[in-house]
C-alpha cells in the first residue's frame, strides 16, 4: 500500500498544475494518458477543479461489473467525459489509497489545497450489484 500523504499530495500538485486550464477539456483526453496511474491523479484533480469552477453539488464516477466507467456531475444532471476503463480502475485504487475506505463503502472528509486556499470535500464510496462508485461532494 502506498503512503496516503504521497497520493494526496500528488492530487494537490495536479490541482495546482491545472488550475488555469479548462478541466472539462483536459478530462476528455485523460483516457489516452500513457501512464494510467498518473492519469488517475490528473482526473481526480480535474474533477475537483471542474466541480469548484461550476458550483457542482457532486461528481460521481461509477464502474460496472463489466468494467464500463461513467461519470455524472450533479448541478444539472450531466454526463462528463469518462476516463476510460484503465484510468478508471486506477482512480478507484487511488481514492482507496488516499482515504483508506475499506470494504468498498464509507465516507470521509478530504481537505484539498489549491494554490493559496483550500476546500474540504467529502469523498464517499459505495458498492452494490450494479457496480462500484466514488462520489466527490462539494461544499454548499
Amino acid at each position: 500500500m502506498r503512503d496516503k500523504g504521497g497520493l494526496h499530495l500528488k492530487v494537490q500538485e495536479f490541482c495546482d498544475c491545472y488550475a488555469t486550464t479548462d478541466p472539462l477539456r483536459e478530462m476528455s483526453v485523460v483516457k489516452s494518458e500513457p501512464d494510467k496511474e498518473e492519469g488517475a491523479f490528473k482526473w481526480l484533480a480535474l474533477a475537483a477543479l471542474h466541480g469548484i469552477n461550476n458550483n457542482a453539488k457532486k461528481i460521481s464516477i461509477t464502474k460496472t461489473p463489466s468494467g464500463e466507467v461513467k461519470v455524472i456531475a450533479k448541478y444539472r444532471k450531466s454526463e462528463l467525459p469518462s476516463p476510460g476503463a484503465e484510468v478508471g480502475e486506477k482512480i478507484f485504487e487511488t481514492v482507496k489509497g488516499i482515504t483508506h475506505i475499506e470494504g468498498g463503502e464509507g465516507s470521509l472528509p478530504l481537505a484539498l489545497g489549491i494554490r493559496d486556499s483550500s476546500i474540504e470535500l467529502v469523498v464517499s464510496m459505495e458498492q452494490d450489484e450494479e457496480g462500484e462508485s466514488v462520489t466527490i461532494e462539494f461544499p454548499k
